[in-house]
């Protein structure tokens, strides 16, 4: 049961929901144009708010509904069984995102999916990586930094602040940090260039 609640976790996060919106109601790949990327972000970049949006909120009930998979599992709530096999289901559907099935394993960074994830393992330490998502982002106006800069806190705040001790979380913690970054590759090197998009908030506008 685990390894086909698992398998079904992928096939979840590999609905690419950017490409699949700009097809049918935009007749273009989002992939091709902008940053190139299969995310909500790229989607606000190059088709606007009305597809963004959409996106945005599927993306992140990709990993929601992926991580509720466990509740079929028939493992103890709470249990050491239970917990591991969310964090099993969310990092398979921040794969089938990253690598989805339905579109060539060309998918997006997974921000939002793993944003659907982790609130629901961790909803406190999740809440407090929010908070510094949102304190970068009204500083740099760049998603991307903010993304990152979130993701590495999010370890810290888990494992040094809320003092988790369960070795199987620390690492999932660990390993969404290093995603991140490792997604955000081509993002790096646009910042340390200051080439990297900016956006304008509260609009739809981009500021090179």
């Amino acid at each position: 049961m685990p390894a086909i609640l698992i398998f079904i976790a992928y096939l979840l996060g590999s609905v690419p929901t950017s490409i699949w919106i700009g097809k049918r109601f935009y007749k273009i790949d989002v992939r091709e144009f902008g940053s190139g990327n299969a995310g909500a972000t790229n989607t606000f970049r190059v088709l606007g708010k009305k597809a963004g949006i959409p996106v945005l909120i599927i993306d992140i009930l990709k990993g929601t509904c992926a991580v509720a998979l466990s509740y079929l599992s028939g493992f103890e709530y709470g249990s050491a069984e239970f917990v591991n096999l969310q964090l099993g289901l969310g990092v398979a559907a921040l794969i089938g995102h990253i690598f989805p099935v339905f579109a060539g394993f060309r998918g997006g960074k997974g921000v939002a999916t793993m944003l659907g994830v982790v609130v629901c393992i961790t909803p406190v330490s999740c809440s407090l990586a929010l908070i510094v998502f949102l304190f970068v982002l009204f500083s740099s106006r760049m998603v991307s930094l903010s993304s990152m800069l979130a993701g590495v806190s999010f370890p810290v705040i888990l494992n040094v602040l809320l003092g988790n001790q369960n070795p199987v979380l620390m690492t999932f913690s660990i390993v969404v940090a290093v995603l991140l970054i490792i997604t955000h590759r081509k993002n790096i090197k646009r910042i340390l260039s200051k080439q990297e998009s900016k956006i304008v908030l509260f609009s739809s506008a981009v500021k090179k």
